[in-house]
């Protein structure tokens, strides 16, 4: 089909870009909220999504690591948050 070519290459773009910025020298990742229940993790996204605007869900991960027979499936929310680079325009002496 034509034009399949552009619409990968783009989706690549976008993705590749959504990458590099969440590199660790960007900044790091806060957990806002893990959880062993399954029922309480829906929930508690549920409530974020309809209440905390100020959450930008493009630089949330939402982690599910599985457990085996010795440890429960554990639930994790957490924010990229960046890190603040000074100006060096700027002295940090300056009030």
């Amino acid at each position: 089909m034509p034009g399949q070519r552009k619409g990968r290459r783009q989706r690549q773009d976008e993705m590749r870009q959504a990458a590099d910025s969440f590199v660790p020298e960007a900044g790091r990742w806060e957990v806002l909220f893990e959880t062993q229940d399954e029922s309480e993790w829906r929930e508690h996204i549920r409530r974020l999504r309809a209440s905390d605007t100020r959450i930008d869900w493009a630089a949330a991960r939402m982690d599910t690591f599985c457990g085996r027979l010795t440890q429960p499936t554990t639930y994790r929310l957490s924010l990229f948050v960046r890190d603040i680079v000074p100006d060096p325009g700027k002295d940090s002496s300056d009030n």
